[in-house]
């Protein structure tokens, strides 16, 4: 086999056993979404574009998630991810969570709360919103950690 075909071989195999997750820079996220949200897919999106793996899961029971992970519920949005020891919640910046996984903060997670227009997969030709992303503790504590 000439070595430009073997190397063809050896990506695709490499692929369809998983270690393609490898390639990106940055830990998988998993984000949970309901099935019918498309701003949901475009944070996807975002956050793939600027480095990270995500896995998205469908569910309809939302409001269990959240709560399993501890978001405060006057932080929600509508989705809720994971990565590593961290719960990121609805459309913070990819900026914002890069920015988390360096400093290795002492919180549970980031949270964009409600929906913000101008977000990540929220963003409209129409109005940016300002808006913060907060930290916030295992006791629902929340500290302005940016603002956008």
């Amino acid at each position: 086999m000439k070595n430009g075909k073997f190397a063809g071989v050896l990506v695709a195999l490499c692929l369809s056993a998983g270690f393609g997750q490898a390639l990106a820079s940055e830990p998988e996220i998993t984000m949970f979404k309901d099935p019918g949200c498309g701003c949901c897919g475009k944070w996807a999106e975002h956050m793939r574009a600027n480095g990270f793996a995500v896995r998205e899961v469908p569910s309809r029971e939302m409001s269990a998630i959240k709560r399993q992970m501890g978001v405060p519920e006057r932080l929600g949005s509508c989705h809720t991810a994971r990565i590593g020891k961290y719960v990121i919640e609805g459309h913070v910046p990819a900026a914002d969570v890069k920015r988390l996984l360096a400093e290795g903060a002492d919180v549970a997670g980031l949270s964009a709360p409600g929906m913000p227009a101008g977000s990540p997969g929220m963003e409209s030709s129409i109005r940016a919103d300002q808006y913060e992303v907060v930290s916030f503790d295992r006791a629902g504590n929340a500290t302005v950690f940016a603002r956008h």
